[in-house]
């Protein structure tokens, strides 16, 4: 996936001999990625997505930027010679746009540790800021490698951490946030029980497993009954530890998920010494 995404990083740097000037995001990840790399004044707007302290790690830099709401018609008034979009979301604002002659590039979501650094250089030949860009997914990969678990101990050896979410979703090591939970020194437990890719898990396998850390959101204001799974009596005779993460640590798949593999980690130690 490497390979593709920095392929279409370089075919979107050829076609541009200039760096863009007005650019907008549409999307609260490459809302992120945009402010990480932009030039002073190369960024107009960002998505208000920004600025949710539940779902960005970079509230306090959103405050410096205007933000739209991801509709054409606002996008068009920006008169942005390039827009920045998730693979995803915006749909009709990105036909729209590019059928009003406006350079659009879409970034697809972040699904293994790899795609962070594929995304950030990609991000960079997008806004001709590749020295920059090159710098962050160098330090990226060079904190991953001082922690990496190929020097804590083979995978059949670690703990077992189990995420568990909304109507009992729990991931997989095959998706970003395992591989966040691997590099960390555990391994997962939908995995152990046949869901590499993650999906639902009955409360009772959860209780009958026993994982050695269960990782769950910080709760929120409000109230769904998607989330009654997370309160349920039973969780109390569960014996390993447990970690509050929200998912703005890692949804994004931005490079501040080295925070999260690190705080993972962290607590891998403090169990291990218990």
């Amino acid at each position: 996936m490497t390979v593709a995404l920095l392929s279409g990083a370089a075919g979107f740097a050829g076609e541009s001999a200039t760096a863009p000037a007005r650019v907008v995001s549409v999307n609260l990840c490459t809302d992120q990625l945009a402010m990480m790399l932009a030039a002073p004044g190369q960024l107009v707007s960002i998505t208000a997505y920004s600025r949710d302290p539940n779902s960005s790690v970079m509230v306090a830099e959103a405050e410096s930027y205007p933000v739209n709401h991801g509709q054409a018609e606002e996008i068009y008034l920006l008169n942005p010679d390039l827009v920045v979009a998730g693979q995803y979301t915006a749909r009709a604002t990105v036909s729209m746009l590019r059928r009003l002659g406006i350079e659009v590039v879409e970034f697809a979501p972040a699904r293994s540790l790899d795609d962070i650094e594929a995304n950030v250089l990609k991000m960079g030949a997008a806004l001709g800021r590749e020295e920059e860009a090159r710098e962050i997914a160098d330090d990226f990969a060079r904190r991953l490698s001082d922690i990496s678990p190929a020097q804590i101990r083979p995978t059949e050896e670690r703990p077992t951490a189990a995420t568990y979410a909304a109507n009992g979703y729990s991931t997989g090591a095959e998706s970003l946030a395992g591989e966040i939970i691997d590099a960390a020194g555990f391994h997962t437990l939908a995995t152990e029980l046949g869901l590499p890719h993650g999906g639902f898990l009955p409360l009772e396998a959860l209780i009958m497993a026993d994982p050695d850390l269960v990782i769950s959101g910080r709760g929120q204001a409000g109230y769904a009954r998607a989330e009654e799974v997370l309160h349920h009596p039973a969780l109390t005779q569960l014996t390993g530890g447990h970690m509050a993460m929200q998912d703005r640590d890692w949804v994004c798949g931005l490079p501040a998920v080295i925070g999260a593999v690190e705080r993972l980690r962290e607590e891998r130690e403090r169990l291990e010494t218990q």
